[in-house]
């Protein structure tokens, strides 16, 4: 218990060694279709599917590890949903780039993250961040984590006219459905592990449902498959250019933004915000986040980040660095059972993304809402995180109006000089993105 005190942060006196696994359990189930979906969206960049898988539980693996050990903090790590889609879509077909030189820009990102997460960029960026921001960031990522929810299981659809809708009761939206109840009605009869056993049962219900899918000859363990056709394949023949300066710039803001506004969500969630609004060992999460995208282009994938399903561990009680420590180990193990976390259909989740939703709105409360000028850019963070589908979008938009409200009020004091150089950025990066 010593041991884990000092290394993880684990309290005996407060916390459970149960409920810290649970936790952990819970985070990884929740976040475990990256398995799936990273290599089903960079494979088509003509990297090697069963390379990607490897190289996607790995790279989690150490990413969430070194924050479980330097951070000491119950958040998880993985690629990016946001910005593997970006790898692909954009970078590869739209821009033209191999896959080769994309996993160069990922490399230079990671290395450009060390620098300034060391030299304290990131976490003044964090503290520039109003009280009132911060608490519509927790929010609106609540109601971004439950919007992901309702589309894995399409109960939500796109749609064209109105862009999205009801989706029609297919046996992922009756499964959805199922789960979301579930895991409500566990979670409002205080069992402890609710969003777990909300995955596992609808994971199982999902079988005579037909989403649950098991192959022909299935067997719950293989060997991993080799890394090597996407280990180290940088390419930087034509790298250095204004184009490319542009896009690591654009990626740059993304991720500084996604991580940050998730960090800031999670921590309130976990009750360690400090009265003056700091985030215990923020440095050391930022740090593993740097460390992680690193590393992640060496093994293949594209920039990582703290995973907003962190908060269904949190839910579950998970405090300290002993549930990212699990998640860790799970993503090592799924490895060798990759088979049996492939099963779980996303539309299992959704109960634990929706319900964790219900639990981060709690923070709306305690905006100030008598004052417009805190209320409306706190209002707009919140619902572009939804209508953008982006966390970095919302934080953004979000600091935009704060300053230009404040600008236009002559509220000069609400002002620092380092929100109002990151307004300017935010219009330069949207002009040229």
């Amino acid at each position: 218990m010593e041991f884990l005190s000092k290394a993880l942060g684990f309290d005996a006196k407060n916390m459970k060694f149960k409920t810290e696994l649970v936790a952990g359990a819970t985070t990884f189930l929740t976040m475990s279709y990256i398995l799936a979906v990273n290599p089903s969206i960079l494979s088509s960049t003509g990297m090697d599917k069963g390379a990607l898988f490897t190289g996607t539980a790995i790279a989690a693996a150490i990413a969430t590890l070194l924050l479980a050990f330097m951070a000491k903090l119950p958040f998880a790590q993985a690629p990016s949903m946001g910005l593997n889609a970006f790898f692909a879509y954009t970078l590869c077909q739209a821009m033209g780039y191999t896959w080769q030189q994309s996993l160069a820009i990922m490399l230079i990102e990671g290395i450009i993250f060390i620098l300034i997460t060391f030299f304290n960029i990131r976490e003044l960026i964090l503290d520039s961040i109003p009280k009132n921001l911060r608490y519509a960031i927790s929010a609106g990522i609540g109601m971004f984590i439950a919007f992901i929810g309702l589309k894995n299981a399409h109960i939500i659809v796109a749609k064209e006219g109105t862009f999205v809708g009801l989706g029609s009761f297919s046996s992922e939206c009756i499964l959805g459905i199922i789960a979301i109840l579930l895991s409500g009605i566990l979670i409002a009869r205080n069992i402890k592990g609710a969003l777990f056993y909300g995955i596992i049962a609808s994971s199982l219900v999902g079988i005579p449902l037909g989403v649950t899918v098991i192959p022909a000859n299935w067997f719950p363990i293989s060997a991993p498959q080799s890394i090597s056709p996407i280990f180290c394949q940088f390419d930087f023949n034509g790298f250095f250019n204004i184009q490319t300066l542009l896009v690591v710039f654009s990626l740059l803001i993304v991720n500084i933004f996604d991580t940050i506004g998730t960090l800031v969500g999670l921590a309130e969630k976990t009750g360690i915000v400090r009265p003056d609004g700091s985030i215990p060992h923020v440095k050391e999460a930022m740090m593993s986040d740097a460390i992680g995208t690193t590393c992640g282009a060496m093994l293949g994938s594209s920039t990582l980040t703290t995973y907003i399903e962190s908060a269904s561990g949190i839910a579950e009680g998970g405090r300290s660095g002993l549930t990212s420590f699990f998640v860790g180990i799970l993503f090592l193990v799924s490895l060798l059972l990759s088979p049996i976390f492939m099963l779980i259909p996303s539309a299992a989740t959704s109960g634990a993304l929706v319900l964790v939703g219900v639990l981060m709105l709690d923070s709306v409360k305690k905006i100030d809402l008598s004052d417009v000028s805190e209320a409306f850019p706190a209002f707009i963070t919140m619902i572009t995180m939804v209508l953008c589908y982006s966390i970095a979008d919302g934080i953004c938009l979000g600091i935009l109006s704060y300053v230009i409200v404040k600008v236009c009020t002559a509220q000069w004091k609400a002002l620092n000089i380092t929100i109002v150089i990151l307004s300017i950025l935010f219009i330069i990066n949207f002009i040229f993105s």
